[in-house]
């Protein structure tokens, strides 16, 4: 809604997407379903060491329980000592993301900002974590690599049981992980 009126949005993932930092820690894009539209979100973390003794999880847009599930997992199973540190995360744009997809990128978000490294600006991430750290099949991967294709992205990173039975595009890398510890390490070297 502008002065003039209402305005059509064609692409609402770029309205999502341009104020993100190219080299910042703690930032992961994730493709997301909006009903049967796929749209590309920048997931926002900061980890920093707790002043007091009980550390804080905040999330904005993201369901607390599960942000405090992931980091369980990352602490267990990809060797992270997240229990003394405060976690701060959001949804950039103020969208709400609730689907289990998103799991991947929330992991790659913290551990990115914990380990102060960045993720590259052209690569995303879809996958369900599972608690023993694999990470699952999701829906609608076709669709999902496609948007990410659209918007210029180059890797996308998906659960290795969503390659079969489709050929992703011309122009992007599709790479198929199927633990946390092996995304984490191809996302952050």
């Amino acid at each position: 809604m502008r002065m003039d009126g209402l305005h059509e949005v064609t692409n609402p993932s770029e309205i999502f997407l341009e104020e993100r930092l190219k080299d910042a820690t703690g930032s992961a894009i994730v493709v997301s379903m909006e009903g049967t539209r796929p749209i590309l979100v920048e997931i926002q973390a900061l980890v920093t060491a707790s002043v007091f003794g009980n550390a804080q999880r905040t999330a904005t847009g993201l369901d607390r329980n599960r942000v405090s599930l992931i980091m369980a997992v990352l602490e267990k199973r990809a060797g992270l000592m997240l229990q003394n540190q405060d976690a701060y995360l959001k949804a950039a744009g103020g969208v709400k993301l609730d689907e289990p997809a998103i799991d991947l990128a929330i992991a790659v978000s913290i551990a990115s900002s914990y380990k102060n490294r960045g993720t590259s600006p052209t690569e995303c991430y879809v996958g369900e974590l599972g608690l023993t750290g694999e990470v699952r099949r999701v829906t609608r991967i076709e669709q999902r690599v496609s948007e990410a294709h659209k918007l210029g992205f180059k890797r996308v990173l998906v659960p290795n049981n969503n390659l079969q039975g489709w050929t992703p595009p011309k122009g992007i890398e599709v790479v198929g992980v199927s633990t946390l510890s092996q995304a984490l390490k191809l996302a952050l070297g």
